[in-house]
């Protein structure tokens, strides 16, 4: 059935609903990667957001049960070219259309996504609304100027887990309060993480594992007192959905876990940690999202082509001399990376996580457990 896209400042795209009738809005970006369709749309960073395939053919290889980044569908409507209905690939379980309805989400196609995609990059990501029982172009548009936008807004709340949880072989595994005392009192086998979430990626605790890593996941809302209690040897702050300025709370936890223990953060994890030092951030033009973002390691020189998804970036002039900025993006030169000079504390504004995307980044969680056996040793000497 016909769907119109109304974008904030009046613009006007007509498609396809795939995937029945309905209503939603928000802030319209684009993603240039060209598989991972299934990572992208379970990665709760994209809370709030519409997204746009930049590459044509969407759904020829179905959905699986291996690839969700978490257990639902965070994208708000997801916007294509050509929506392929025939599937093949040996994993497949169903199609992106069953997929999509199962969840409850807008499926649009026959969208000019060249179009909407150039619009995007001259003028900036911007709020708008998808229907297909509104179609008024007019009212349409009142609809996504009124919508909520993402500046101020706390979405992290929305998607942490619920409770702390304990990853175990591949799945979280509840932790209620008995559990988690016996849990903080038993000696850890291996390198103990406490992550703080906020709406991380599944792939980041499956690498972390893989790693001899035994994570412990808490709700964006504990204290450092609370991940402290399970005698961690490092904190990994996650990637998340909105406004890192909005999320005082968890900046006042960080700032007081600094130099605790080893930290690392991913994403929304190393905006957090800007702010937490003393830095600011601020809202970028239509962001950076895609598997093809080239990143420049300021001590080697290497080129790393990422995986990324983030709409707000750490103003690095706005960073205390403490701070030493280690990756840049060479499309813009925004901070990619940066880690503290004299405490065990890093960050990355990239997925080094790989879902989806390349490997080339997957050496910093290495980094993360060579700093959490360092300062381990130097705690029990």
């Amino acid at each position: 059935m016909k769907a119109l896209i109304a974008l904030e400042d009046g613009q006007i795209f007509e498609g396809r609903s795939f995937t029945g009738p309905g209503e939603v809005s928000g802030e319209m970006v684009f993603n240039t990667s060209m598989t991972g369709y299934q990572e992208i749309l379970t990665d709760p960073s994209y809370k709030g957001q519409i997204v746009a395939m930049t590459y044509p053919l969407i759904g020829n290889y179905g959905v699986n049960g291996e690839d969700g980044e978490s257990d639902g569908v965070h994208v708000e409507a997801f916007v294509m070219r050509e929506y392929e209905e025939a599937y093949s690939n040996w994993r497949a379980k169903t199609g992106l259309r069953e997929y999509l309805v199962g969840h409850g989400r807008l499926g649009v196609d026959q969208v000019d996504t060249r179009a909407l995609t150039r619009h995007i990059r001259l003028k900036g990501a911007m709020k708008a609304m998808i229907s297909t029982n509104d179609l008024d172009p007019a009212s349409l548009v009142e609809k996504a100027r009124s919508s909520a936008g993402l500046v101020g807004r706390d979405l992290v709340r929305e998607v942490t887990c619920r409770a702390p949880y304990v990853w175990k072989t591949g799945r979280p595994e509840a932790l209620d309060g008995d559990a988690l005392k016996a849990f903080a009192r038993r000696r850890a086998q291996g390198l103990r993480v406490a992550v703080i979430d906020c709406g991380l990626k599944y792939n980041q605790l499956r690498l972390l594992e893989a790693l001899g890593c035994e994570c412990v996941v808490f709700p964006c809302t504990s204290s450092g007192r609370d991940l402290m209690a399970v005698d961690p040897d490092g904190i990994f702050l996650s990637n998340g959905p909105g406004d890192p300025a909005a999320l005082i709370d968890i900046v006042k936890t960080v700032r007081g876990l600094i130099g605790l223990r080893p930290l690392f953060g991913i994403c929304l994890g190393h905006q957090i940690l800007g702010l937490a030092v003393g830095g600011r951030t601020f809202k970028l033009k239509f962001g950076h999202r895609g598997g093809n973002q080239p990143v420049k390691d300021l001590e080697t020189g290497k080129i790393e082509i990422t995986s990324q998804n983030h709409g707000f970036s750490v103003d690095d002039a706005s960073l205390p001399p403490e701070m030493e900025i280690t990756h840049i993006n060479l499309n813009d030169n925004t901070v990619e990376g940066m880690r503290h000079k004299k405490l065990p504390a890093f960050s990355v504004q990239y997925h080094p996580e790989n879902a989806p995307g390349p490997h080339d980044a997957q050496y910093l969680f290495g980094r993360f457990t060579e700093m959490m056996t360092d300062a381990k040793t130097n705690r029990h000497q």
